[in-house]
């Protein structure tokens, strides 16, 4: 993908949204409407394109040092005008339109999550957490990820407050959400749940999710080897039902499992009504574990197949997810996303958004606009 496609795809986005000014403004009946020196598309552009410096820094560069430099309230009261969500659509628009671009192949995808902390409000109760054992008080956003690893673009991000974060119905909205017709997916033990792998398997991709190596979690129950490693084909129906009948078939550990009404699946009714019959989902996936040390052992499951992805290529690809941990530590330190320019929350977003859009792998090469 050539540098300056991808330059003119980012700026083509950029004036789309600029070009609708009512639809992503406070007060759409005002904000923006006159010609300004400092437009909606220069504001959408500095923001994305701001590092750590200070604003005066930033807008220094923005205008060239040229004498048409605006003062640094000017920008700021500019940029209060502007709603997150221009920056989410440009965000949404850019790297699908890059997705896209890659369509020959299935892209890899690792999922996680990463707080980042902003100014101290204690009246934000949704980010604010009191400091404890000698540690200050804090207000804190979670950011959910998808990360492509083979092109190091973020091709879906959702961003909650922490103490309202959910990264699991985040990342089934993520995987939801139409673009992408192929994928695997890589994720660590914190999404081990049957309900992320069926909605997974509903959107036709792929799971590699790393699950907990002791007795609970989703090994529990199961029949397997007592061997340290080993690869089994598993085939789970999965129903609320409990009558006697259905009971039986549980003996029947590795095609049969009940789910409790308060564990959240959403592939099956909360409550069945006596009379009606017992309704199944089927659940198709492998249980792997293979060695990562002469002692340790790790556990995953997934829906790949055996003769492409044996135990070996899986392991290798597991330890590929370790590039999402890196990518948001380079957010953080080398994009800036420690040093915000504002402390007011919508703004954080406007930035984090920017921050995202704007990192990207050397392949694409996206210079500063």
């Amino acid at each position: 993908m050539k540098p300056n496609y991808v330059k003119s795809l980012l700026i083509s986005e950029i004036k789309s949204v600029a070009a609708n000014p009512q639809n992503y403004c406070y007060n759409p009946a005002t904000d923006f409407t006159r010609k300004r020196k400092l437009s909606m598309e220069k504001i959408l552009a500095g923001i994305i394109g701001m590092e750590s410096g200070s604003i005066t820094n930033e807008l220094i560069d923005l205008f060239d040092a040229s004498s048409d430099t605006l003062a640094t309230p000017a920008f700021v009261q500019q940029g209060d005008k502007i709603k997150p969500e221009a920056f989410q659509k440009i965000f949404d628009e850019f790297s699908g339109k890059l997705m896209a671009g890659f369509a020959d192949e299935m892209p890899v995808l690792a999922v996680d999550g990463s707080d980042v902390q902003t100014p101290t409000n204690p009246k934000d109760t949704g980010s604010f957490y009191t400091g404890r054992n000698g540690k200050k008080s804090c207000n804190l956003l979670h950011i959910n990820a998808l990360y492509d690893l083979n092109h190091h673009i973020y091709p879906d991000v959702a961003i909650q407050k922490s103490k309202e974060a959910n990264e699991h119905k985040a990342f089934q909205e993520m995987v939801d959400r139409p673009g992408i017709p192929m994928a695997l997916v890589i994720a660590d033990r914190g999404y081990e749940s049957f309900n992320n792998m069926a909605h997974i398997q509903e959107k036709g991709w792929f799971f590699l999710i790393r699950v907990k190596d002791g007795a609970c979690g989703i090994k529990n129950g199961l029949e397997l080897p007592g061997t340290d490693s080993f690869d089994v084909d598993i085939s789970l129906k999965l129903t609320r039902k409990k009558t006697n009948e259905v009971k039986e078939l549980f003996k029947d550990k590795n095609h049969y499992r009940s789910i409790s009404s308060t564990q959240l699946f959403d592939y099956l009714p909360l409550k069945n009504k006596k009379a009606e019959a017992a309704r199944f989902y089927g659940l198709h996936f492998r249980i792997v574990r293979f060695p990562i040390s002469e002692s340790s052992y790790e556990t995953v499951v997934t829906n790949l197949g055996t003769g492409k992805y044996p135990p070996t290529e899986l392991k290798k690809l597991y330890a590929s997810r370790w590039g999402i941990e890196t990518s948001f530590r380079d957010l953080k330190y080398t994009m800036g996303m420690l040093n915000f320019h504002s402390k007011k929350v919508m703004c954080i977003q406007q930035e984090i958004y920017g921050h995202i859009i704007f990192l990207t792998d050397e392949n694409l090469s996206i210079c500063v606009i």
